[in-house]
C-alpha cells in the first residue's frame, strides 16, 4: 500500500513526509482493519511533522480523522463493510482513577492514532474496535472526516468555555475546528465573533452566521463571555483575556502552544476571568458531538487532497492557503 512516514520531524520546508510503498497492516486481537476512504489534515498532524510535538513512535504515519471502510480484522459486533471513524484517541487503560472517573481523555496511559500507533495517510490502518466511532448518515467521507477531530475537539472546547445560554462567545482564530464549532454554538443561540488571519477565513465566518469577524488581535464589538484559542499562538492568550467579560472563561484548543507572554493579574484574570486547557477528549464527548451532528445538519468546508498530495496540504495548511479544513481522498 501507499503511505507517508515522518521521515525526520522537522520544518514542513524541508519536506519532513516521506512516500513508501509497504505491506498493509497486519490487526492484532481487538483491532479491525479498514480502508481508508479519507482522512483530515490537522494541525496535530502538522505538529507531529515539525516535531512540536516529541516523537512517539519513529517514522509514525501520521492522521487521525479517519473515515474507512472496514475490511478485516478482530470484528466483534462490527461487520466487513461498515463505515467507522478513527479517532486521535485511540486506547485508555480503562482502570486508573481518571479512566473510573470518566475522564479517560486524561489517562497517563493514553495512546493517540498518528503519534502512537500509524495512522491515516495510507491506504490503510487499525483501529481499536472499541475506539472506532459510529458515523453519522448524510454525509460524504470528505464531510465526515474533520468532524473526527476538528468537530469532536471544538465540542470539548465549548463545554470547557462555559458558554452561558445565550451568551457571547469569541473564537481565536477560524480554521477547520473553529468553523465547525462556531456551528455548534450558533445552534445553541450564542452570538460568535470572529478573530483571525486571512480575509477567505473572515468571509467563511460571517457566511457561517458570525456576528463579526475582524483580524486576530483586534478587538470584538462586545465583551465577550467566553473565548476558544484554535490558533496555536501564545501572544493571542492576553489578546483574548482582555477581551472577556466578568467571570469569563479562555479555553486554550491546541495540543501545542508557543509561549505565553506575561499577564497582568488585573488586567488580564482579575474579576474571575480564568483559561481553561482542553486534553484530548473521551469517547462520551466524541459520541455526543456526532449524534449532534446527526441531528444538525453541519456545514463543513473542506479542500480536498489526493493522498499522493499529503505533503503539499500539510504545506498549505501551515500557510493558511485554504478555508476551511483540507482532507485527503482515496
Amino acid at each position: 500500500m501507499r503511505a507517508w512516514r515522518v521521515a525526520v520531524p522537522g520544518p514542513i520546508t524541508t519536506h519532513p513526509l516521506r512516500a513508501v510503498d509497504e505491506p498493509v497492516p497486519e490487526p492484532t486481537t481487538g483491532e479491525l482493519l479498514v480502508r481508508v476512504l479519507a482522512c483530515g489534515v490537522c494541525r496535530t498532524d502538522l505538529h507531529v511533522a515539525e516535531g512540536d510535538l516529541a516523537v512517539h513512535r519513529p517514522h509514525v504515519v501520521p492522521g487521525h480523522e479517519v473515515v474507512g471502510e472496514i475490511v478485516g480484522g478482530d470484528l466483534g459486533s462490527h461487520r466487513i463493510g461498515d463505515r467507522v471513524g478513527v479517532p486521535w484517541l485511540r486506547s485508555t487503560c480503562g482502570h486508573c482513577r481518571y479512566c473510573r472517573r470518566g475522564h479517560e481523555n486524561l489517562c497517563p496511559a493514553s495512546l493517540y492514532t498518528g503519534w502512537d500507533a500509524d495512522g491515516g495517510y495510507a491506504e490503510y490502518t487499525t483501529v481499536p474496535r472499541d475506539y472506532a466511532l459510529p458515523l453519522p448518515s448524510g454525509y460524504t467521507a470528505e464531510e465526515l472526516a474533520p468532524l473526527l477531530c476538528a468537530g469532536i475537539i471544538g465540542y470539548r472546547s465549548l463545554l470547557r468555555a462555559e458558554l452561558p445560554d445565550g451568551g457571547v462567545l469569541g473564537l481565536y482564530g477560524f480554521g477547520g475546528s473553529a468553523h465547525i464549532t462556531a456551528q455548534v454554538a450558533l445552534a445553541g443561540g450564542a452570538r460568535v465573533h470572529v478573530m483571525t488571519r486571512g480575509e477567505q477565513a473572515q468571509r467563511l465566518a460571517l457566511e457561517l452566521g458570525a456576528s463579526s469577524a475582524q483580524g486576530a488581535y483586534d478587538e470584538p464589538p462586545e465583551h465577550l463571555d467566553s473565548a476558544i484559542l484554535f490558533a496555536p499562538v501564545g501572544d493571542l492568550v492576553p489578546t483574548a483575556l482582555s477581551a472577556l467579560g466578568s467571570g469569563g472563561t479562555l479555553a486554550i484548543a491546541g495540543i501545542h502552544l508557543t509561549d505565553v507572554p506575561q499577564l497582568n493579574y488585573q488586567r488580564h484574570l482579575f474579576r474571575e476571568r480564568q483559561i481553561r486547557s482542553v486534553t484530548s477528549n473521551t469517547r462520551d464527548d466524541a459520541h455526543a458531538f456526532l449524534g449532534f451532528a446527526a441531528r444538525h445538519r453541519i456545514h463543513v468546508t473542506t479542500t480536498p487532497y489526493p493522498l499522493a498530495r499529503a505533503d503539499r496540504a500539510l504545506t498549505d495548511l501551515a500557510a493558511g492557503r485554504f478555508p476551511g479544513a483540507a482532507v485527503l481522498v482515496a
